[in-house]
């Protein structure tokens, strides 16, 4: 049986056909939308309007011509049933049961695969979490997790090379405050003392750092410990005046909590980069200096400044503060703003040869993206315009027996990620986090989150995995030899129209970067499931049909499993839920 793909196929290329019969002069894409109500049909047609403006026809009268068109194509006559006008000249047509059927062997057949793309050369790096090692993950950062992975694996979905990068400074004044935080707690300090509020050796910094985790790097360095972390490795010398190696074991020990943070989200980066090889391979040196040369900068009070006005920025920013008395020129590395090692480091980006680079932070780094990307089209490298991509989430608000929950006793001040972990499951969290769009803010239910019913999304979802691998596990046939003509009831129509949908999806979340979209089509599969679950019976005497009606769910199973693969979230073959019936 020809697939679903190849009958979209076929029906594109006839309305491509039917286009230039009907307006020869005037070039068309040919395009189906999906129908905003199931019972307007399953393709829908638009381009009859388009053209009765360039025409100055009516449009109506165009549909009317556009459909005698399309029912003489010979891919029209084989998988559509009905074409219908509706409205000003919209086109409606319903497909042959046999078009959506042939999805079912479709999934059968690439099983995993299926919805995936062939590989291609199009590297693409995702950068996320991006968490200086001064603190455990915030719920912020999980956020960051959630949407990240989701990306890159939709990426992966379209045949593309992703790379997931986490880039962190591991030098600066926050550095510089924590090792200072430590280091007083070794001293016998604790938040609260009078020497706390300020670090003096660190002016511009507007605290220490209160959580219990500081004391409990302090203990490990008292006993000399050695800390692995992803990216490096640390043994303390236990000196209370040894400030660097304070330093240094800090930061390898919160990479190595972080890195536990993410092994509980089940995460792992593919890469690391360090906001000091930035300043110590000459990288952001050599930017500033083609910005100079490039004559995108001026001098003014003793500052460095960039035009970044003539790419769009609301004002002109400063790249370099004044230079401290005795200091170099360059003022050390503190003397640049936040914004010019991003530029350096955005250069290496593309220099590394990635076809495309993807940002994903929180909104507020909005204000940066005008003079990060103005820098890098005032490096002369042939950088194209608007890169990298960003892709900016709002915070989350966690709620918790009716009422916001904001400190963690391990951070200090606010809740981490391994605490939604811990309360939920890393299912919950990658699900909830992923279920709204990033720019939307989002409240964090840990009540929904722990309830085994309809009401949780994620449970609601998996569930219609576990209840399909409880059908299946009392059948035994083979699907593949299943005669899907009979699968003609209404919800079956309707479930393999979902399943149909599930490729192009893929393609449309990739290219827009909405891993949301993912969990709305599942929540949209499982609903039909459950619906077709209600009205029909799988396992019964007519043995074509039941063999027919298990081959459906197969696949559905499939498509389930696949799409939360996406995710990062398990597809589980059994489940208890609250009052549960039977299967």
């Amino acid at each position: 049986m020809p697939s679903m793909i190849h009958a979209t196929q076929a029906l594109l290329d006839a309305l491509a056909l039917a286009l230039r019969e009907i307006a020869p002069e005037i070039p068309t894409a040919a395009a189906f939308e999906q129908p905003k109500q199931a019972s307007h049909g399953d393709l829908a047609v638009t381009a009859a309007m388009g053209l009765a403006r360039a025409l100055k026809k009516n449009p109506r009268e165009l549909a009317t011509q556009l459909v005698a068109a399309l029912q003489a194509q010979p891919a029209v006559q084989q998988w559509v049933e009905s074409v219908e006008i509706a409205g000003p000249g919209f086109i409606n047509l319903r497909l042959k049961a046999a078009a959506k059927q042939a999805v079912v062997t479709e999934v059968l057949q690439a099983g995993a695969a299926f919805g995936s793309r062939a590989p291609t050369s199009r590297r693409v790096l995702v950068e996320f979490v991006s968490a200086n090692p001064t603190g455990p993950l915030h719920v912020g950062h999980a956020r960051q997790a959630a949407l990240g992975d989701a990306v890159c694996s939709l990426l992966a979905t379209q045949g593309h090379q992703v790379t997931r990068e986490f880039y962190y400074n591991d030098a600066g004044v926050q550095i510089a405050t924590l090792a200072r935080s430590t280091q007083l707690r070794l001293q016998g300090f604790k938040p609260g003392d009078a020497c706390w509020p300020t670090d003096p050796d660190n002016p511009e910094s507007k605290g220490f750092y209160n959580g219990d985790y500081i004391q409990d790097i302090a203990d490990a360095f008292v006993r000399r410990e050695t800390v692995k972390a992803d990216d490096r490795e640390f043994t303390a010398s236990g000196d209370v005046n040894d400030l660097d190696g304070i330093r240094q074991f800090a930061v390898a020990y919160l990479r190595h909590e972080q890195d536990l943070d993410l092994q509980a989200f089940g995460l792992k980066f593919d890469n690391y980069f360090l906001e000091s090889s930035v300043y110590a391979n000459g990288r952001l040196e050599a930017a500033v200096q083609r910005m100079v040369d490039g004559g995108h900068t001026y001098e003014k009070d003793g500052a460095l400044w960039f035009r970044s006005t003539d790419y769009g920025d609301d004002q002109d920013r400063v790249m370099r503060k004044r230079a401290p008395e005795g200091a170099g020129a360059s003022g050390g590395h503190g003397g640049f703003t936040y914004f010019v090692p991003d530029v350096a480091y955005h250069v290496n980006k593309f220099e590394r040869g990635y076809t495309q680079c993807i940002n994903i932070q929180g909104t507020d780094h909005h204000g940066t993206i005008a003079r990060v990307r103005g820098g890098l089209q005032a490096q002369g490298m042939g950088i194209p315009q608007g890169f990298p991509d960003y892709l900016l989430h709002k915070m989350v608000t966690v709620m918790k027996g009716g009422e916001e929950v904001k400190i963690s006793k391990r951070a200090g001040s606010y809740v981490t990620l391994r605490d939604l972990v811990d309360w939920t499951s890393r299912d919950a969290v990658r699900f909830f986090l992923i279920s709204r769009k990033a720019d939307t803010e989002f409240v964090f239910d840990i009540d929904l989150a722990l309830k085994a019913n309809d009401e949780n999304p994620v449970f609601y979802v998996q569930y219609a995995h576990a209840r399909i691998c409880s059908v299946l596990r009392q059948w035994q046939g083979d699907a593949a030899a299943a005669d899907l003509s009979r699968l003609t009831a209404p919800t079956e129509l309707a479930l393999m129209s979902l399943l149909a949908e599930y490729p192009g999806m893929l393609t449309r979340a990739a290219q827009d970067l909405t891993p949301h979209d993912v969990a709305f089509y599942l929540r949209g599969l499982a609903g039909a499931f459950h619906s077709y679950y209600a009205a029909e019976r799988f396992l019964v005497d007519d043995q074509a049909l039941r063999d027919a009606r298990m081959a459906l769910l197969t696949a559905t199973r499939q498509v389930i499993a696949n799409a939360l693969s996406v995710l990062g979230v398990s597809a589980p073959q059994q489940m208890a839920r609250d009052n549960e019936e039977s299967a």
